[in-house]
């Protein structure tokens, strides 16, 4: 059975009713005047001592190991295909001018604008670094952007939630993991990158669950299916059309080495499905007809991704090693 929520219509009719709960929840967004920007953890090449500045940041980007060169520049340039993701989601904001002050409106131009300096960091420092292929990178970026993205939302709007819901959460995993595993490898700067970056995601995160958290109060039913459909069919990949003019396959590729290393496994991808449902309550829901059909899937989604884990870590395992453009074509 495929899971499909009521009509857009409808779902407009919600949203458009939680305009205030969007408005309560914008102040998630921190001041431009008050941000971190990605300057703050660079060396200032304006400076009198900026060559010893760079020396010193250059320095731990030494001891990083291929395969986490590989997570972070896959990180990077899925942060760096933005304008993608913005796009898709005007299909909740719909600001036709560009400037207007509704608040999913207002909402949206600040989410984007935070964002916008992840890849902008990342980017930097993986520049400064000396230790990867920036023309490779760059292609990889420019295929991506120009090939778009479809997270496989529309028409339904509830589903544009559930997505980001879980693509926040996600991101904020990984960017906590690769710093984590930065900070071991001895760059301590980032290790703070990433946290940083990942304290921007939690945020974000929140908001989207706390106004699918709204929705599922005003429309269980439609929130339950929307949610089951979104899921049903497996949470698309914003960087799944990577590629760097060479390897069809980079993306399941980058994928593998994530999987082996840990940063983001399918474990985790259960772990957000069980948090999800446990967080908008879905198993308290009281429901029926398709909606309770969808109710039971979303319970026990979670453990059968769960039952999958060890068979996909077994063969990611099996899988060869393959060289990378990002990284001089080195095996990871």
């Amino acid at each position: 059975m495929k899971f499909q929520s009521i009509s857009t219509e409808s779902q407009r009719e919600v949203l458009c009713g939680l305009d205030g709960t969007v408005q309560e929840n914008i102040s998630l967004l921190v001041d431009p005047a008050k941000s971190w920007q990605p300057s703050d953890f660079l060396p200032d090449m304006a400076a009198p001592d900026w060559y010893e500045q760079l020396a010193e940041f250059r320095e731990p980007a030494k001891g990083l190991s291929d395969e986490v060169l590989v997570v972070l520049v896959g990180g990077m340039v899925t942060e760096e295909a933005l304008p993608t993701y913005s796009i898709s989601l005007n299909i909740i904001a719909e600001d036709t001018e560009g400037t207007s002050q509704r608040p999913w409106a207002k909402w949206l131009r600040g989410w984007t604008a935070e964002e916008n300096r992840h890849g902008d960091l990342l980017n930097a420092f993986l520049r400064l670094t000396g230790r990867v292929e920036m023309r490779a990178i760059e292609t990889t970026i420019h295929h991506l952007l120009n090939s778009g993205f479809n997270p496989r939302v529309y028409p339904d709007l509830y589903a544009a939630l559930v997505y980001t819901s879980f693509q926040e959460r996600a991101t904020r995993i990984s960017h906590n993991n690769i710093g984590a595993m930065a900070a071991h490898e001895g760059n301590a700067a980032l290790g703070n990158i990433c946290r940083r970056i990942a304290g921007d995601e939690a945020r974000h995160e929140k908001f989207y669950t706390t106004i699918m958290g709204a929705v599922m109060e005003q429309d269980p039913a439609g929130g339950t299916l929307a949610t089951a459909g979104m899921l049903q069919r497996a949470i698309a990949m914003p960087g799944q059309m990577m590629f760097d003019g060479r390897d069809p396959d980079l993306f399941d590729h980058f994928a593998a080495v994530a999987q082996r290393l840990g940063v983001y496994t399918v474990l985790d991808y259960s772990a957000i499905v069980r948090h999800l449902v446990a967080t908008w309550r879905i198993a308290e829901q009281s429901l029926s007809d398709h909606a309770a059909k969808a109710q039971e899937f979303l319970c026990r989604h979670a453990e059968r991704l769960e039952m999958l884990a060890d068979r996909v870590s077994e063969r990611i395992e099996r899988m060869p090693k393959v060289r990378f453009s990002w990284i001089q074509d080195r095996l990871a």
